[in-house]
């Protein structure tokens, strides 16, 4: 995937519109009855299909540093952050209040960008990341609900685990392709997902429509589109710009929740788009960040 070839603009928007397709994916999966089993399914084809890439990739010369950075990718944005977030829903964390912990990893990201990056993150970009939250907050917002705290826990853990990913894949530059880099990060992630998979109910997979639809959402949308793209806005842009941009993921989540399944969108949650969208706006770099 030649990511030179499009303007960076071309891939935020990509980015957006697939991150937030992996919540619809979530839905689609627990309409299946089995998440863990569709998570696992799912990073299981991805490493199957990417596999002759990934076998070309090493014959070419994969470094050892490439190998343990993705598989740490892998572990991280992949597994963690998914793993955690389900799981933290599943004992009672309301989709709403995840997904505003989830919107903390910008800030998060941007904090941690100054002292292990040394990226200079502005305060108009600071205000910016502000707004992005504030926007979230009230398009998404949600309650406290009766979960217990290791919930809450988990559900941060899996917004760190993401922010973890991102400063390691921005410290360390790597030059390995991406669909390569995308079938390790896969196999990584379907060897920690099998035992969840299994305490789920078992491995094989469902021979049913909703199992195939969910399976297949998180394939075309959620790992290529969605992982595929976020690599490739952080080799091209800063860790700090790249984080803003999930703050319009909730936002856009609610558009795909209208058009697929006719979820009502209120008058608070389209006033907290276009904060949201001021706020991405004010994040933008004034230059990209080329990398290999």
């Amino acid at each position: 995937m030649k990511s030179s070839a499009l303007p960076l603009a071309a891939l935020e928007v990509g980015l957006i519109v697939a991150w937030s397709s992996g919540f619809i994916g979530a839905r689609l999966a627990a309409d299946a009855g089995t998440v863990f089993l569709v998570l696992f399914w799912r990073f299981v084809i991805v490493s199957l299909v990417l596999l002759p890439l990934l076998i070309r990739a090493a014959r070419r010369g994969l470094t050892a540093k490439s190998l343990i950075l993705q598989s740490m990718l892998g572990i991280f944005a992949m597994f963690g952050y998914l793993a955690l977030g389900i799981k933290a829903i599943d004992l009672g964390v309301p989709a709403g209040t995840a997904a505003l912990i989830s919107a903390l990893q910008p800030v998060a990201t941007a904090a941690l960008a100054g002292s292990i990056l040394h990226e200079r993150v502005s305060r108009l970009q600071w205000t910016g990341l502000i707004l992005g939250l504030a926007g979230v907050s009230l398009a998404v917002g949600g309650s406290l609900g009766e979960a217990p705290l290791l919930a809450y826990i988990l559900s941060a853990a899996s917004t760190l685990s993401l922010v973890v990913a991102t400063i390691a894949a921005k410290a360390m530059p790597d030059s390995t392709p991406l669909l390569p880099s995308l079938a390790i990060q896969s196999l990584v992630a379907a060897v920690l997902f099998a035992p969840l998979a299994l305490l789920e109910g078992g491995m094989a997979p469902v021979l049913d429509l909703r199992f195939i639809a969910a399976v297949a959402w998180f394939i075309l949308f959620s790992t290529i589109g969605g992982y595929g793209l976020y690599w490739l806005c952080l080799r091209r842009s800063s860790a700090t710009r790249v984080g803003s941009l999930i703050y319009l993921t909730p936002p856009v989540t609610m558009i795909w929740g209208w058009l697929m399944f006719s979820e009502t969108i209120t008058i608070a949650a389209v006033i907290g788009f276009f904060i949201c969208m001021t706020g991405v706006f004010l994040t933008r770099p004034t230059t990209s960040v080329r990398r290999a």
